[in-house]
């Protein structure tokens, strides 16, 4: 009996050493594993902030295209006001440069309603798009939940 016990002993102190042996290496492990995990995480978020800066990137563009549109609809609106009202006190009848005017007046609307339209539309696509990097939130919430239940 006493053989017994001392084998007994002597595996359970074997078994101790190889755990405490093992312990630093699984702790080197774990921080290897956490590295690439975090690397994964900083390319998926990189990825992620680049589509959505190309997309903010196409919104302004659009919205600056409409504000030049805009900007010449509201040019022409001035131009055919300064005709036409010239044009009102110069003679109470129409003229031809008020009909010029009312030419300007017609083109400056059209333009200002284009411009305004695309204006709304991106304006409106842009509010739509999220600031967050909704998968990198995602990923990183289990991340985080898996070195909980690690730890």
């Amino acid at each position: 009996m006493a053989a017994t016990k001392a084998a007994l002993v002597k595996t359970n102190d074997v078994n101790s050493r190889s755990e405490l042996e093992q312990l630093p290496n699984l702790f080197s492990r774990l921080g290897d594993d956490v590295m690439q995990l975090l690397n994964s995480q900083l390319a998926l978020l990189k990825v992620e902030l680049k589509e959505e800066a190309n997309t903010f990137a196409r919104g302004a563009i659009m919205i600056a295209v409409g504000a030049a549109i805009g900007g010449i609809g509201f040019a022409l609106l001035n131009v055919a006001v300064a005709l036409g009202v010239s044009t009102l006190f110069a003679r109470a009848n129409l003229s031809q440069p008020a009909s010029y005017a009312l030419g300007f007046v017609a083109t400056g609307v059209f333009y200002l309603l284009v411009g305004g339209i695309l204006i709304a539309l991106m304006k409106g696509r842009l509010a739509k798009q999220q600031l967050v990097p909704e998968r990198t939130v995602a990923e990183l919430r289990k991340d985080k939940q898996w070195l909980k239940n690690e730890l």
